[in-house]
Protein backbone atom coordinates (compact mmCIF):
# COMPACT_ATOMS: atom_id res chain seq x y z
CA UNK A 1 0.00 0.00 0.00
CA UNK A 2 1.01 3.64 -0.63
CA UNK A 3 2.54 5.22 2.48
CA UNK A 4 1.28 9.10 3.79
CA UNK A 5 4.06 10.56 1.98
CA UNK A 6 3.86 8.62 -1.64
CA UNK A 7 0.19 9.38 -1.61
CA UNK A 8 0.43 12.99 -1.27
CA UNK A 9 3.25 13.26 -3.71
CA UNK A 10 1.26 11.22 -6.03
CA UNK A 11 -1.93 13.24 -5.78
CA UNK A 12 0.19 16.60 -5.90
CA UNK A 13 1.61 15.50 -9.36
CA UNK A 14 -1.75 14.03 -10.42
CA UNK A 15 -4.23 15.81 -9.30
CA UNK A 16 -3.93 19.75 -9.61
CA UNK A 17 -7.66 20.54 -8.65
CA UNK A 18 -6.68 18.51 -5.06
CA UNK A 19 -5.36 21.04 -2.30
CA UNK A 20 -2.80 19.97 0.07
CA UNK A 21 -4.07 20.32 3.78
CA UNK A 22 -2.41 18.76 7.03
CA UNK A 23 -3.03 14.92 6.57
CA UNK A 24 -5.12 14.47 3.68
CA UNK A 25 -6.35 15.90 0.98
CA UNK A 26 -9.36 18.22 0.34
CA UNK A 27 -11.25 16.97 -2.95
CA UNK A 28 -13.98 18.36 -4.66
CA UNK A 29 -15.58 16.15 -8.06
CA UNK A 30 -17.02 19.89 -9.14
CA UNK A 31 -13.53 20.06 -10.99
CA UNK A 32 -13.47 16.87 -12.93
CA UNK A 33 -17.03 16.38 -13.46
CA UNK A 34 -17.84 14.79 -16.74
CA UNK A 35 -14.25 13.33 -16.97
CA UNK A 36 -12.63 11.12 -18.74
CA UNK A 37 -12.99 8.58 -15.11
CA UNK A 38 -16.61 10.19 -14.91
CA UNK A 39 -17.29 8.58 -18.06
CA UNK A 40 -15.72 5.01 -17.40
CA UNK A 41 -17.20 4.57 -13.86
CA UNK A 42 -20.92 6.09 -15.29
CA UNK A 43 -20.84 3.54 -18.22
CA UNK A 44 -20.16 0.51 -16.28
CA UNK A 45 -22.67 1.62 -13.30
CA UNK A 46 -25.41 1.92 -15.88
CA UNK A 47 -24.64 -2.17 -17.14
CA UNK A 48 -24.84 -3.15 -13.61
CA UNK A 49 -27.63 -1.19 -13.29
CA UNK A 50 -29.77 -2.79 -16.07
CA UNK A 51 -28.62 -6.28 -15.26
CA UNK A 52 -30.36 -5.60 -11.92
CA UNK A 53 -33.47 -4.42 -13.73
CA UNK A 54 -33.73 -7.51 -15.54
CA UNK A 55 -35.80 -9.07 -12.70
CA UNK A 56 -39.07 -8.19 -11.15
CA UNK A 57 -38.10 -8.04 -7.43
CA UNK A 58 -37.04 -5.20 -6.45
CA UNK A 59 -33.59 -3.89 -5.47
CA UNK A 60 -31.67 -1.45 -3.19
CA UNK A 61 -28.76 0.64 -4.12
CA UNK A 62 -26.47 2.28 -1.53
CA UNK A 63 -24.28 4.68 -2.87
CA UNK A 64 -21.82 5.66 -0.14
CA UNK A 65 -19.84 9.01 -1.49
CA UNK A 66 -22.63 10.74 -3.25
CA UNK A 67 -21.52 14.22 -4.10
CA UNK A 68 -24.37 16.88 -5.17
CA UNK A 69 -25.88 14.35 -7.81
CA UNK A 70 -25.75 17.13 -10.77
CA UNK A 71 -23.00 19.34 -11.86
CA UNK A 72 -22.64 22.24 -14.02
CA UNK A 73 -20.16 22.58 -16.34
CA UNK A 74 -20.22 26.42 -16.71
CA UNK A 75 -18.96 26.54 -12.95
CA UNK A 76 -15.86 28.10 -12.29
CA UNK A 77 -14.33 25.26 -11.35
CA UNK A 78 -15.44 23.00 -14.46
CA UNK A 79 -13.95 25.88 -16.51
CA UNK A 80 -10.63 25.98 -14.73
CA UNK A 81 -9.77 22.28 -15.59
CA UNK A 82 -11.95 22.03 -18.36
CA UNK A 83 -11.92 17.73 -17.80
CA UNK A 84 -15.06 17.13 -19.39
CA UNK A 85 -13.97 18.39 -22.75
CA UNK A 86 -11.74 15.59 -22.62
CA UNK A 87 -14.59 13.03 -21.26
CA UNK A 88 -18.06 13.38 -22.28
CA UNK A 89 -17.98 15.96 -24.59
CA UNK A 90 -15.70 13.66 -27.20
CA UNK A 91 -18.32 11.20 -27.25
CA UNK A 92 -21.90 13.81 -27.01
CA UNK A 93 -23.41 13.80 -29.98
CA UNK A 94 -21.91 10.78 -31.47
CA UNK A 95 -23.74 8.58 -34.31
CA UNK A 96 -21.83 5.05 -33.58
CA UNK A 97 -21.84 4.77 -29.81
CA UNK A 98 -22.83 1.08 -29.35
CA UNK A 99 -26.01 -0.05 -27.89
CA UNK A 100 -24.25 -0.95 -24.80
CA UNK A 101 -23.89 3.25 -23.98
CA UNK A 102 -27.19 4.27 -25.26
CA UNK A 103 -28.66 4.09 -21.56
CA UNK A 104 -25.81 5.77 -20.26
CA UNK A 105 -26.05 8.66 -22.80
CA UNK A 106 -29.59 8.70 -22.44
CA UNK A 107 -29.09 9.45 -18.74
CA UNK A 108 -27.23 12.53 -19.11
CA UNK A 109 -29.31 13.69 -21.86
CA UNK A 110 -32.31 13.49 -19.50
CA UNK A 111 -30.62 16.48 -17.69
CA UNK A 112 -30.18 18.13 -20.88
CA UNK A 113 -33.30 17.99 -22.70
CA UNK A 114 -32.06 21.27 -25.70
CA UNK A 115 -29.20 19.11 -26.98
CA UNK A 116 -26.48 21.19 -25.49
CA UNK A 117 -23.83 19.95 -22.91
CA UNK A 118 -24.65 21.84 -19.79
CA UNK A 119 -24.85 19.53 -17.20
CA UNK A 120 -23.43 16.25 -16.45
CA UNK A 121 -25.29 14.13 -13.56
CA UNK A 122 -23.08 12.06 -10.94
CA UNK A 123 -23.86 8.26 -10.07
CA UNK A 124 -27.34 8.96 -7.84
CA UNK A 125 -28.56 11.06 -10.30
CA UNK A 126 -27.45 8.24 -12.81
CA UNK A 127 -28.54 5.72 -10.89
CA UNK A 128 -32.48 6.75 -9.68
CA UNK A 129 -33.16 7.60 -13.78
CA UNK A 130 -32.15 3.63 -14.67
CA UNK A 131 -33.90 2.53 -11.43
CA UNK A 132 -37.23 1.65 -11.47
CA UNK A 133 -40.02 3.01 -8.70
CA UNK A 134 -40.22 0.26 -6.79
CA UNK A 135 -36.37 0.06 -6.12
CA UNK A 136 -35.01 1.46 -3.03
CA UNK A 137 -32.01 4.57 -3.46
CA UNK A 138 -29.99 5.47 -0.25
CA UNK A 139 -27.32 8.02 -0.57
CA UNK A 140 -24.68 9.34 1.32
CA UNK A 141 -22.68 12.27 1.61
CA UNK A 142 -19.96 13.49 4.39
CA UNK A 143 -19.86 16.94 3.28
CA UNK A 144 -22.53 19.12 4.38
CA UNK A 145 -23.21 21.70 1.76
CA UNK A 146 -23.40 18.86 -0.52
CA UNK A 147 -25.54 16.55 1.25
CA UNK A 148 -27.53 19.43 1.34
CA UNK A 149 -27.75 20.41 -2.36
CA UNK A 150 -28.46 16.38 -2.42
CA UNK A 151 -31.11 16.90 -0.63
CA UNK A 152 -32.89 19.45 -2.47
CA UNK A 153 -32.27 17.55 -5.82
CA UNK A 154 -33.93 14.75 -4.84
CA UNK A 155 -36.63 16.78 -2.71
CA UNK A 156 -40.11 14.47 -3.01
CA UNK A 157 -38.11 12.12 -4.73
CA UNK A 158 -39.77 8.08 -3.57
CA UNK A 159 -37.65 5.46 -2.27
CA UNK A 160 -34.50 8.01 -2.14
CA UNK A 161 -32.89 8.41 0.99
CA UNK A 162 -30.22 10.60 2.09
CA UNK A 163 -28.15 10.59 4.76
CA UNK A 164 -24.89 13.14 5.87
CA UNK A 165 -22.51 10.13 6.63
CA UNK A 166 -19.48 8.64 6.33
CA UNK A 167 -19.26 6.79 3.26
CA UNK A 168 -17.25 3.68 4.84
CA UNK A 169 -19.31 3.71 7.99
CA UNK A 170 -22.58 3.55 5.93
CA UNK A 171 -21.00 -0.45 5.52
CA UNK A 172 -22.59 -1.54 8.28
CA UNK A 173 -25.74 0.95 8.74
CA UNK A 174 -27.40 0.32 5.68
CA UNK A 175 -26.14 -3.19 4.44
CA UNK A 176 -27.77 -5.87 4.25
CA UNK A 177 -30.82 -4.02 2.54
CA UNK A 178 -34.17 -5.41 2.99
CA UNK A 179 -34.77 -6.49 -0.44
CA UNK A 180 -31.90 -9.29 -0.22
CA UNK A 181 -30.79 -7.84 -4.06
CA UNK A 182 -28.80 -4.89 -4.69
CA UNK A 183 -25.65 -2.87 -4.91
CA UNK A 184 -22.68 -1.41 -3.23
CA UNK A 185 -21.52 1.68 -5.05
CA UNK A 186 -18.38 2.90 -3.27
CA UNK A 187 -16.49 5.81 -5.18
CA UNK A 188 -14.64 7.65 -2.53
CA UNK A 189 -12.38 10.31 -3.32
CA UNK A 190 -9.08 8.90 -2.96
CA UNK A 191 -7.74 11.77 -0.49
CA UNK A 192 -6.59 10.01 2.28
CA UNK A 193 -3.07 8.11 2.58
CA UNK A 194 -4.55 4.71 3.23
CA UNK A 195 -7.68 4.62 1.33
CA UNK A 196 -6.78 1.92 -1.40
CA UNK A 197 -6.66 0.03 1.98
CA UNK A 198 -9.78 1.29 2.85
CA UNK A 199 -11.61 -0.10 0.39
CA UNK A 200 -10.11 -3.18 0.36
CA UNK A 201 -11.63 -3.20 3.79
CA UNK A 202 -14.61 -1.86 2.47
CA UNK A 203 -15.42 -4.99 -0.18
CA UNK A 204 -14.72 -7.45 2.71
CA UNK A 205 -17.81 -5.57 5.03
CA UNK A 206 -19.91 -5.23 2.30
CA UNK A 207 -19.32 -8.74 0.94
CA UNK A 208 -18.92 -9.92 4.84
CA UNK A 209 -23.10 -8.45 5.60
CA UNK A 210 -24.34 -8.82 2.03
CA UNK A 211 -23.11 -11.69 0.51
CA UNK A 212 -25.87 -11.88 -1.89
CA UNK A 213 -25.18 -8.22 -3.40
CA UNK A 214 -22.91 -6.48 -5.78
CA UNK A 215 -20.27 -4.06 -4.62
CA UNK A 216 -18.72 -1.85 -7.08
CA UNK A 217 -15.53 0.04 -6.75
CA UNK A 218 -13.99 2.78 -8.61
CA UNK A 219 -10.44 3.81 -8.00
CA UNK A 220 -8.06 5.98 -9.72
CA UNK A 221 -4.69 4.20 -11.35
CA UNK A 222 -1.52 4.89 -9.97
CA UNK A 223 2.11 3.34 -9.85
CA UNK A 224 2.48 -0.04 -11.00
CA UNK A 225 3.31 -0.98 -7.92
CA UNK A 226 0.39 0.63 -6.27
CA UNK A 227 -1.56 -1.24 -8.18
CA UNK A 228 -0.08 -4.28 -8.24
CA UNK A 229 -0.36 -4.50 -4.46
CA UNK A 230 -4.13 -3.52 -4.74
CA UNK A 231 -5.25 -6.71 -6.69
CA UNK A 232 -2.48 -8.66 -4.09
CA UNK A 233 -5.07 -7.37 -1.13
CA UNK A 234 -7.81 -8.12 -2.88
CA UNK A 235 -7.40 -11.39 -3.76
CA UNK A 236 -6.12 -12.43 -0.06
CA UNK A 237 -9.01 -10.87 1.11
CA UNK A 238 -11.66 -14.07 0.71
CA UNK A 239 -14.01 -12.58 -2.09
CA UNK A 240 -15.97 -14.34 -3.94
CA UNK A 241 -15.86 -14.16 -7.93
CA UNK A 242 -14.62 -10.39 -9.02
CA UNK A 243 -13.64 -8.54 -11.83
CA UNK A 244 -11.34 -5.99 -12.61
CA UNK A 245 -12.10 -3.10 -15.00
CA UNK A 246 -9.96 -0.39 -16.16
CA UNK A 247 -9.74 1.92 -18.79
CA UNK A 248 -6.42 4.31 -19.54
CA UNK A 249 -6.04 7.08 -21.47
CA UNK A 250 -2.49 8.27 -21.07
CA UNK A 251 1.28 5.95 -20.78
CA UNK A 252 2.13 5.29 -17.57
CA UNK A 253 4.66 7.77 -16.88
CA UNK A 254 2.00 10.66 -16.92
CA UNK A 255 1.73 13.10 -14.55
CA UNK A 256 -0.60 15.80 -15.06
CA UNK A 257 -2.98 14.22 -13.66
CA UNK A 258 -4.51 10.48 -13.30
CA UNK A 259 -3.99 8.77 -16.42
CA UNK A 260 -6.87 6.13 -15.99
CA UNK A 261 -8.75 4.42 -13.37
CA UNK A 262 -10.60 0.75 -12.93
CA UNK A 263 -13.23 -0.64 -11.21
CA UNK A 264 -13.53 -3.55 -8.95
CA UNK A 265 -17.03 -5.76 -9.34
CA UNK A 266 -17.61 -8.17 -6.60
CA UNK A 267 -20.45 -11.09 -7.55
CA UNK A 268 -20.48 -9.24 -11.41
CA UNK A 269 -24.00 -10.13 -12.62
CA UNK A 270 -23.49 -13.14 -15.69
CA UNK A 271 -22.26 -11.65 -18.93
CA UNK A 272 -20.48 -8.51 -17.75
CA UNK A 273 -16.66 -10.43 -18.47
CA UNK A 274 -17.46 -10.38 -22.26
CA UNK A 275 -19.85 -7.74 -22.39
CA UNK A 276 -17.64 -5.09 -21.46
CA UNK A 277 -14.44 -5.71 -23.47
CA UNK A 278 -15.96 -4.42 -26.15
CA UNK A 279 -17.67 -1.62 -24.38
CA UNK A 280 -14.10 -0.36 -23.22
CA UNK A 281 -12.44 -0.56 -26.51
CA UNK A 282 -15.37 2.05 -28.11
CA UNK A 283 -14.57 4.12 -25.22
CA UNK A 284 -10.65 4.11 -25.42
CA UNK A 285 -10.96 4.67 -29.09
CA UNK A 286 -13.23 7.31 -28.60
CA UNK A 287 -11.65 9.16 -25.36
CA UNK A 288 -7.71 8.61 -26.53
CA UNK A 289 -7.18 10.30 -29.47
CA UNK A 290 -3.58 9.50 -29.32
CA UNK A 291 -4.18 5.73 -28.45
CA UNK A 292 -2.09 5.68 -25.38
CA UNK A 293 -3.31 3.85 -22.84
CA UNK A 294 -5.72 0.41 -23.31
CA UNK A 295 -8.06 -1.12 -21.25
CA UNK A 296 -8.44 -4.85 -18.65
CA UNK A 297 -11.29 -7.14 -18.21
CA UNK A 298 -9.94 -9.69 -16.11
CA UNK A 299 -11.04 -11.82 -13.10
CA UNK A 300 -9.09 -11.14 -10.01
CA UNK A 301 -11.17 -13.88 -8.72
CA UNK A 302 -12.92 -16.97 -10.12
CA UNK A 303 -15.83 -19.06 -9.46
Amino acid sequence: MLTTGTFQAARQRTCGACVLIPAMLSYRHQFHAGNVADVFKHAMLTRLLLALAKKDKPFCVLDTHAGVGLYDLSHPWSQKTEEWRSGIARIWGRKDVPESLVPYLEAIRADNPDGQLRRYPGSPRIARRLMRDTDRLVLCELNKDDCAALKELFAGVRHTAIHNKDGFQSLRAFLPPQERRGLTFIDAAFDQADEFGRVVRAAKEAYSRFATGMTAIWYPLMAPSAMDAFARSLRAAGLPKTLQLELTVHPENWTEHIRGSGMIVVNPPFGLDREAPPLLDWLWQALSPEKAGGTRCEWLVRE
